[in-house]
């Protein structure tokens, strides 16, 4: 017997023991008259197998019980165990959508708005494309590999949303066949379009990347994922996510580095250990912005000013602010410092 809080579903095998117990038939003398097994009465009275027109009919001669009583107990059996099924999944999906950022979404247009908990439900349910929730697989696509700047209790579910937009975001661009070997040779044209304005470079990256079958997304933060950027592959091509948050360049194009080594080091696959492979990741980016024996030349010769900053980053061919952001992560210069190098980037979703 199962049961929700607002429904009940009884098995007609219960009905079938109380008229058993009525009638002090023992379940063994039972099976014989019924012409089946004892094994198949029992699963009968405990509603593990369903009670079928043949066996109402057998119940009819037997019990002298017209078959359509068991024919309508067992209907109306099934439909409440639907429901009873049907209210646990709500209860339990209700439960996740409270760790959800809802509200946040539905100002972004990702799903309707509203305060009814099972309309809620219903559009996350759609917006993840799953029947319930508890079927995200703990809220992560399968071998996702990501930079966040920390983590909260609810950063997984905030993650879960996040890259399911992309992925959503993904689908109407046009990309060509994955083809690593080409991602891989296009890291110095990709590092190139770092001197440019996002007006002139997002075009051109978005085609080297599509070229390459890569879908590159970009997505408003949402906060409490700590997320700079995501990867994951997608049928036929890789997403590569990025948030825009009012996000310097340093920052932006070090995530962007960051996925690509994920990448095209087959990080997304699932498989290796997490923090090494975050590790590779932060080593390359930041060894294909700053070569790091040009940089290590750089502060152990040069007197660090606003002048040396500048004319070092023309020299290596990226923008100053990256070159500021490396310093200022170093505690070579202070936070505070030649903050007029340092560019934010309005990226229009």
């Amino acid at each position: 017997m199962l049961h929700s809080r607002k429904t009940i579903a009884i098995p007609p095998g219960e009905t079938i023991r109380e008229q058993l117990a009525d009638r002090g038939v023992n379940q063994k003398e039972f099976a014989l008259r019924m012409a089946l097994t004892e094994k198949h009465i029992s699963q009968l009275i405990n509603g593990k197998v369903e009670l079928t027109k043949d066996v109402a009919l057998r119940l009819e001669s037997v019990l002298g019980i017209p078959a359509k009583f068991w024919n309508g107990l067992e209907t109306n059996y099934r439909e409440d165990l639907a429901r009873v099924e049907a209210e646990n999944a709500m209860e339990h999906d209700e439960a996740i959508v409270e760790k959800m950022p809802y509200a946040k979404m539905s100002s972004l247009k990702w799903i309707p708005n509203t305060k009814n908990m099972q309309e809620r439900v219903a559009n996350l349910r759609a917006f993840f494309e799953v029947a319930c929730l508890e079927q995200l697989d703990n809220l992560k696509i399968p071998g996702i590999a990501y930079r966040k700047a920390g983590t909260s209790e609810s950063s997984d579910y905030t993650l879960a949303c996040w890259a399911q937009k992309a992925r959503r975001e993904a689908r109407k661009m046009s990309v060509k066949p994955i083809n690593i070997d080409r991602l891989k040779k296009s890291i110095p044209n990709i590092r190139m379009l770092t001197v440019q304005p996002p007006k002139i470079f997002c075009d051109n990256l978005h085609k080297i990347m599509s070229e390459c079958g890569v879908a590159l997304v970009f997505l408003p933060h949402i906060g409490g994922s700590f997320l700079h950027g995501a990867s994951f592959a997608d049928g036929k091509r890789i997403v590569i996510g990025l948030t825009i948050r009012g996000k310097y360049a340093d920052k932006f194009w070090f995530s962007l580095f960051h996925e690509l080594c994920h990448v095209i080091e087959g990080h997304i696959s699932g498989e290796g250990n997490r923090a090494e492979q975050e590790r590779i990741a932060d080593a390359f980016a930041q060894d294909v912005l700053i070569p790091e024996k040009d940089y290590r030349d750089f502060i152990s010769q040069t007197h660090i000013c606003k002048e040396s900053i500048v004319s070092f980053a023309r020299k290596i061919g990226v923008a100053s602010g990256i070159v500021l952001g490396r310093l200022q992560k170093e505690n070579i210069v202070r936070y505070s410092a030649h903050t007029e190098l340092k560019e934010k980037y309005e990226i229009t979703v």
